[in-house]
């Protein structure tokens, strides 16, 4: 028992350096000093007179509360883990081996998600986040393999406690889903979902083919983050064209079923947004408006940057040569990141939402400059 023990004082003791250096990245000390600054403005008597203003206090106080409470249930858990490691060598007890083996799994955990929460340092990574998922090559299996994904994300947004609204729905000819548009909401919603932004490629053996041959489809993942209605953007009458259609979502009580769905082409861009989850044509207009704005502005910085991969990157060919991701179901199991290298032989619980540690990856991966890799494409 010695032995096992010196070892999990090791990794406890492995992560001193790192938390502090997480709690020098976090400037925990501001923070709490804003938080003060915060709960004092919010006990003035005018404090909710402008309730855009104070709502977005509200969402900051919230946040800096969420990092100091993180960063002390993680000194928390170390301490404690310490703790039971001394008992269990003074009192030669094995009882508490199962104990500090759970503790020290809570610590590292916890200490690899506060680690991420401080790569997520960009611009816009704290916003919401709205996702496109569009079949490619493959046909109604390409379909199909949207409407896998669409689950994915569905669980994985369910798991981290944000919420998703549906903002476009079409489905597939036959079966699946051909497109579709939805936002999640949530701190770092964005910060999270920007590195599924890409082609996600799948290969198994088709349950649409009778001779039960082996198929790939691939289906595009778009993310931009949801920007405020008061982006800078003139959007001129005569570039663009707002077409009105009946909603085709998957049903249910949320989508309206007359032609109040609306899709706004830009000509000058190429780009097609479309909303129909609202309960007007008003207010689907007003949402896809916001979204094209959102995404002219978000080709202005990249134009201005010189970073077409930073901010947003434009997925233009549905197929070969394009994915970031692939999932193969047969003739074995594997799913891996051909920008990271992060794979997974458990391709069940990555289908059921379990993609966090492929985001973990892609944000360690950005942290150092985002290097070439020459892995093998997964077949």
């Amino acid at each position: 028992m010695i032995v096992e023990l010196d070892g999990f004082k090791n990794r406890v003791q492995a992560l001193e350096q790192p938390m502090q250096e997480v709690k020098e990245s976090l400037d925990l000390n501001n923070k709490s000093n804003r938080i003060q600054e915060l709960e004092r403005e919010m006990e003035a008597p005018d404090f909710w007179n402008d309730a855009a203003i104070s709502t977005a206090k509200m969402k900051e106080l919230k946040s800096l509360k969420d990092d100091v409470e993180m960063y002390a249930r993680l000194e928390e858990v170390y301490d404690e883990a310490l703790e039971y490691i001394s008992l269990a060598e003074e009192e030669d007890d094995e009882d508490l081996v199962p104990e500090i083996e759970e503790l020290l799994l809570e610590l590292e955990n916890d200490f690899e998600d506060l680690r991420m929460k401080t790569l997520l340092s960009e611009e816009y990574d704290a916003n919401n986040a709205i996702v496109t998922l569009h079949s490619g090559a493959g046909g109604t299996e390409a379909c199909d393999w949207v409407s896998m994904l669409y689950r994915m994300y569905t669980r994985w947004v369910t798991a981290k406690g944000y919420t998703l609204e549906e903002l476009d729905y079409l489905e597939g000819d036959e079966a699946g889903i051909k497109s579709v548009t939805f936002q999640v909401n949530g701190e770092n919603a964005y910060g999270y979902l920007k590195s599924e932004k890409g082609v996600h490629r799948l290969v198994r053996i088709s349950p649409f083919n009778a001779a039960g041959k082996r198929q790939t489809s691939f289906a595009s993942c778009d993310v931009m983050p949801e920007l405020d209605d008061n982006i800078d953007i003139v959007v001129n009458d005569e570039d663009i064209r707002i077409d009105t259609y009946r909603s085709s979502g998957a049903g249910g009580q949320h989508i309206n079923k007359t032609s109040s769905a609306i899709r706004i082409t830009h000509f000058p861009t190429g780009i097609v947004v479309q909303c129909q989850n609202e309960r007007s044509q008003h207010q689907n207009k007003d949402k896809a408006m916001q979204m094209l704005k959102s995404k002219l502005y978000l080709l202005e910085m990249e134009k201005q940057q010189r970073e077409a991969q930073g901010i947003r990157g434009e997925v233009t060919d549905i197929g070969w040569g394009n994915q970031i991701r692939s999932y193969v179901l047969q003739p074995y199991k594997m799913v891996k990141d051909l920008r990271t290298g992060e794979e997974s032989g458990n391709v069940d619980a990555v289908l059921d939402g379990a993609i966090s540690p492929f985001m973990n990856a892609y944000l360690k991966w950005c942290s150092l400059g985002c290097p070439d890799r020459h892995t093998a494409d997964a077949e």
